[in-house]
């Protein structure tokens, strides 16, 4: 046996070779309810978003992460999470520690009745043990704990609370200096990311999807007046020209006539 030490600082023991006969399922076989998974499909989809021009940049949800070599009894399946050095941000069917080089600089959890025990405990710890810079949980219900947002930063391989406070319009917000955005927790519960620097909320695949289709309306209607434009500006022109067509025909009348008066 060595020990790896993984590109984020963290060791873990492992055996000297990457045995590839070894087999690691992609599936936990755990079912979410709504709860769970309309949050998680919106954090997924807006940070996939955010984050689409980055290479270095990978963003996963509900996958299997396995972080010791040959083990595959040694996994999590983290609910959102995001590598920030990556190699690549193509699709994956789990993600390999030893194989990436890498892990998790930010996972979140969202909590049902059966698993936010686990969350705080034995999966808190394991995300301490393979570096996970910051490990947020969220409660879609508010019967789990409280408040319903909880953050913590990995320091020198502890945990310590990232501040959350609830702003005067009853939002719950702390900010990840990963991400560089507010998590953000509404008053009815509802999970949504907030970019302080632009002022702007990430939006969710029906709002996105909106945007878009306001911004084609708006495009094909730029070019719709454009167009129009361009043809008011044509009639004008050909209206002077056939003004100055007119004229130099009246001209040429009038000097014939005063040739003729000669």
């Amino acid at each position: 046996m060595v020990t790896k030490h993984t590109r984020n600082g963290t060791a873990q023991a492992v055996a000297d070779f990457d045995d590839l006969t070894v087999e690691y399922p992609e599936e936990d076989g755990e079912p979410s309810t709504d709860f769970q998974f309309v949050p998680l499909v919106y954090a997924v989809f807006a940070l996939r978003a955010r984050y689409a021009d980055r290479e270095d940049i990978y963003v996963g949800g509900n996958m299997l992460l396995y972080y010791r070599m040959n083990l595959p009894q040694f996994s999590v399946a983290p609910d959102v999470f995001m590598v920030a050095d990556a190699r690549g941000n193509h699709k994956r069917r789990s993600w390999f520690t030893w194989r990436e080089d890498a892990a998790p600089a930010f996972v979140m959890e969202i909590a049902s009745d059966s698993t936010w025990r686990h969350d705080g405990a034995d999966k808190r710890a394991t995300y301490a043990e393979i570096g996970v810079t910051e490990y947020w949980r969220f409660d879609p219900t508010g019967e789990c704990f409280s408040p319903a947002l909880i953050g913590e930063r990995l320091v020198d391989g502890v945990y310590h609370p990232i501040e959350v406070a609830e702003d005067e319009g009853g939002i719950l917000r702390g900010y990840s200096d990963v991400l560089m955005l507010e998590i953000c927790v509404l008053p009815d519960l509802e999970l949504r990311l907030y970019d302080p620097e632009r002022g702007e909320w990430l939006l969710n695949y029906d709002e996105e999807r909106a945007a878009r289709q306001a911004a084609e309306l708006q495009a094909q209607a730029a070019e719709l007046q454009a167009q129009a434009a361009e043809r008011d500006a044509q009639t004008e022109r050909d209206a002077r020209q056939a003004a100055e067509e007119r004229v130099r025909q009246l001209e040429a009348l009038l000097r014939a006539q005063d040739d003729d008066s000669a």
